[in-house]
């Protein structure tokens, strides 16, 4: 494969001058572009500015450097400079933006069932005996000890303890329904 150089270059119609550019260069230069966003779609884009930018600066080639090095150096500063601006930093791609809402979509949905699960479990303790009622809340509602629990119901703790385990038992046939 023959080199591109200047004369080359310049005496040639831009438009084969580009395609044979894009031919050669055109994976190379996309799979540079994707290195630096990481992103398919975006640097296919990237890839195309690329090109628009070489066509328009084709009579700046001087030829102090091959051609694949000249078009390299503007690929590489068209996606630093695709980095640093305002568009990148501040849009949301449509794959980011739709997972975003898939996530959004299944917590509202978890939320949702939690809450139900949580008014079914409180409607079936407020339909427990008062002495289960009271010792499922001040253990798990309340945090207290079971000897803590003792205290406030001037109990025993083997009592709290025989209460508590009836009370789960009891809850548990309730929500198997």
């Amino acid at each position: 494969m023959k080199e591109l150089t200047v004369e080359w270059i310049h005496v040639q119609d831009k438009e084969l001058v580009i395609d044979e550019v894009m031919d050669r260069y055109g994976q190379e230069i996309l799979q540079l572009a994707y290195s630096y966003v990481n992103s398919v779609a975006i640097a296919e884009d990237l890839t195309q500015e690329i090109f628009i930018k070489c066509y328009k600066n084709l009579h700046s080639y001087s030829g102090k450097a091959k051609f694949r090095t000249w078009l390299w150096r503007i690929a590489i500063n068209h996606c630093k400079d695709f980095l640093r601006s305002w568009y990148n930093k501040n849009m949301v791609s449509t794959d980011d933006y739709f997972s975003s809402c898939i996530n959004e979509k299944e917590n509202t949905e978890q939320a949702v069932i939690q809450q139900e699960e949580d008014n079914e479990l409180i409607s079936a303790v407020m339909k427990l005996p008062t002495k289960y009622k009271e010792v499922i809340y001040l253990f798990y509602y309340e945090e207290l000890l079971i000897k803590d629990i003792a205290l406030v119901t001037k109990t025993g703790t083997n009592t709290v303890k025989t209460r508590l385990r009836r009370a789960k038992a009891l809850l548990k046939e309730m929500l198997e329904e």
